[in-house]
Parts: C-alpha cells; structure tokens; sequence
C-alpha cells in the first residue's frame, strides 16, 4: 500500500497534472498543476514577497516624511536620494544591535511572539487582488481581471480562495497573539500591561469590524476577494455607496484601533508603559514588531480598497496604459490615499484615554453597525421581492426603532452615570478645609517635637 502512494506521488511529480480540486484557487490551476504554472506561482509568491518588505521600507520613509513635512521639519534626508535609503540602513543597525534576553522571560514564547505578529501582515497579502484587466469591452461587458502569462490564464493574485475575506479575518485575529504572547512572556509589569490593553482593544474592535464586514457581504454575495471585487464595476457599484457609507467609516475606524495606530495606539502609550509589549525587545526583534506594524497598515490599507473602492477597478479605462497594468496602477493610487490617511491621523489626532477607547467601540460602533446593517439586509429582502412602497416603510419603522433604542440606551447610561457618582460619593474627597486644618495640625506636632 505505502509503495503505491509513493509511486502515484512519483509520478505527479514526473510532469503529469495535479487534480484540479486540489488546489482550485486560481485559473491557472483549472486544468492541473503543470511545471510551466507551477513556475508561475512561485514567480508570484516571490513578487508578493518582496514587493511586502520595500513596500514596508518605503512605508516607514513616507510616513517619516510626511509628518516632518506636517511639523515643519526635514526628516530623512541623509541616507540615499531623498532619504529612501534610511529605513534600510536602519534595518542593517538593527542587525549588530545585541538581542537582549531579559533573565525572566519565557525563552521559547519570546522568541516566537515577533514572528506571529509579522508572518500574518505577509500571509494576508495572498488573497488581496493586486491588479489585472478590468477594462471594458467593445460590447459593454468588462473583463473580469484575469491576465494570459505564457498561455497560462491567472490573475495578478497569489490565490483566490472561495473563502479568501474569512482568512483575512483570521489572520488578523491571529496577529494580536504576537503582541499579547510579547507583553506576557517578557516577565516585566509594563509589556504585560501593553498586552492585556491590546487583547481587550482587538476584542473591543474585532466586533465592529466584523459588523461593517457583513454589509459588505451582503452587498457583494460573496466571500471571495476576486468576486468582492468584480461586484463593483463602476463608481455606483463600490460597496462604498451600496453599503450607505457607515460601513466604510467604521470600518475605517475599527482597522486604525486593530492596527493600533494613533489615536488608539494604547498599547505602547510611551507616558504609562515605557514602550508598551515590546519595551524588553532589543536589535531584530524589535525590528519584526517595527516591521509588522507598517506592513499591517500597508495589508489593511489594501483589505479597505479591495472591499469599499473595487480594488484595481478603475473610475474610466486609461489609454496609455495596457490594461493588465492599469488595474495595478488604480489599485495603488487607491492604496496611497489610505496611507496618506492613516499618516495624517499620526501626525494630528492625540491619543484617546482608555476609558474613551473602549466607550467608543462597545456603546458606539458596535450598535451603529449592527443597527445598519439589520436596515441593509431589511431594505435588500424588500427591495428584491417587494415594492418601492414596502422598503419606505421599513425605514420608517427602522427609525422609530432606532430613536427608541438609542433613548433606551441614553436612559442607561444616565442610570449607569449615577450609579458610579453615587458611589464615589460614599468616600468623599477631603475638603480644602480639612486638608489646611491636617496641614496646621502636622506643623504644630512637628514645632512641639523640635
């Protein structure tokens, strides 16, 4: 029986193709896995892959470079033209600095934890449509983004899994083991501070998230990146504007605290944790975390444009470009304004109090997501097998429904508000008064003991 199988593998090896089922994740695999795709893949794998680590290193120029610019300062200017060069010098630094092992850590955990926080920000990177034909045809069909390489069918994406959204779910939830395993297996007070605040954030956010996810689901019919992204043909198809922008916002909103990016960047608040989950890391790394936290912002920045902007869909066809390139060209100008937004947040909005955090996303976003969303499937079921006339009365009643809920909701808090000044109000605060007093009383004792 063993010799069989080692046989059959031989000979899947020896040229013949690969069932299709086995890997149905791109065109180029429909017909089997020959050598000439197989190459192929690997081409795309090593592209994504280097394209990830300049993308990060540029990334961390850009972002240096724009907030200098926003503060009225230089920044790097030094190493290379423009200072392009500044990040990787940096990086070759970080390479002879010593990697520092505090005497209580968890050898085997600290170790681990830089690589669970940068792998992920990689491996997202997989199911994310980078490019490909989009344009539209004589008969006013468009293409659906696949590319000819070699006479070999595929697309500008390394695989395109049916359930491709749901990895990027799980991976991003994987992502915050890195940091919380950080804080907890460095043996000190502040990093195991930094990771508590970054589990709690992750799952404060996570719910939000998921939420504005859903209504991009329900608009799009599908959870496969590619087909997310052929659901938006033009401007007026972007879930964007089929989604009724809420969902976009909080969307927005719960990636920047996911990613912890100032103003929710809790978890390394340099005036409380001295650096946060990573304050024992030292030399490369400390890089990964540095690394990680660009790269994520660059994955999700792209997460955003695949599911709201249609991804490499362009606005209108360009004609100097060809049309397997001009999906990757809208898909990075799209991409840029993402990245200049989350710098601008960095270099303009101060950090938010805990307290703040966690009110926003638990009585505020996670309600309004939910809410619309209900309102979207509703007016999707009526719109479908109703009339005009039926999906104004469910938002008529999705409104009354929505004031009554949030008076509802108004009413406990005020209810919870009281409670906690009532409370407080049990031990009271020494009056200025009695403090002066205290303060007399301590003097005289101390002149009668000299």
């Amino acid at each position: 029986m063993l010799t069989s199988q080692l046989a059959d593998a031989l000979t899947l090896l020896s040229g013949a193709a690969l069932p299709a089922d086995m890997l149905a994740i791109d065109p180029i695999t429909e017909g089997g896995l020959l050598w000439s795709s197989t190459i192929i893949i690997v081409v795309k794998v090593l592209i994504v892959f280097v394209l990830g680590l300049v993308g990060t290193m540029l990334m961390v120029w850009f972002e240096r470079k724009v907030v200098s610019g926003m503060q009225n300062r230089v920044g790097p200017n030094k190493a290379g033209p423009f200072g392009l060069l500044q990040t990787l010098a940096d990086g070759i630094k970080l390479f002879f600095k010593e990697d520092l092992l505090p005497n209580r850590a968890d050898r085997v955990v600290f170790r681990l934890a830089p690589f669970l926080a940068f792998v992920p920000a990689f491996l997202v990177w997989s199911v994310i449509p980078l490019g490909g034909d989009f344009s539209q045809n004589a008969d006013g069909t468009f293409n659906d983004g696949t590319i000819t390489i070699f006479g070999e069918v595929t697309r500008i994406q390394l695989a395109d899994p049916p359930v491709g959204i749901l990895l990027v779910l799980a991976l991003s939830g994987i992502a915050v083991y890195g940091i919380m395993l950080a804080g907890w297996a460095s043996g000190s007070k502040y990093p195991l501070l930094g990771a508590v605040r970054a589990t709690a954030q992750m799952i404060s956010y996570e719910a939000a998230l998921g939420l504005s996810l859903a209504a991009v689901l329900l608009s799009s019919g599908t959870l496969s990146t590619a087909g997310i992204v052929a659901s938006q043909n033009s401007f007026l198809d972007w879930n964007l504007i089929t989604t009724g922008l809420l969902p976009f916002f909080v969307f927005v909103i719960a990636t920047t605290a996911e990613l912890n990016r100032p103003p929710f960047d809790l978890v390394e608040a340099e005036q409380e944790l001295v650096g946060g989950f990573n304050t024992e890391y030292s030399g490369i790394r400390f890089a990964l975390f540095f690394l990680a936290e660009f790269m994520n912002v660059i994955t999700m920045s792209g997460v955003m444009v695949t599911l709201f902007l249609g991804g490499p869909q362009g606005l209108f066809d360009i004609p100097v470009i060809p049309g397997y390139i001009e999906g990757t060209v809208w898909f990075l100008a799209k991409l840029l304004l993402f990245l200049y937004m989350f710098v601008w947040f960095r270099a303009t909005l101060p950090r938010l109090r805990y307290d703040q955090l966690m009110d926003l996303g638990w009585k505020v976003l996670i309600p309004v997501s939910l809410g619309w969303f209900l309102l979207l499937a509703a007016l999707r079921e009526f719109h479908t097998q109703g009339k005009v006339e039926d999906a104004f009365r469910v938002v008529g009643i999705a409104g009354i429904v929505a004031v009554a809920a949030v008076g509802l909701f108004a009413a406990a808090l005020n209810v919870s508000r009281k409670n906690r000044e009532a409370s407080s109000s049990l031990s009271p605060v020494p009056t200025s008064s009695a403090s002066s007093a205290s303060s007399a009383s301590n003097t005289s004792h101390s002149g009668a003991s000299n």
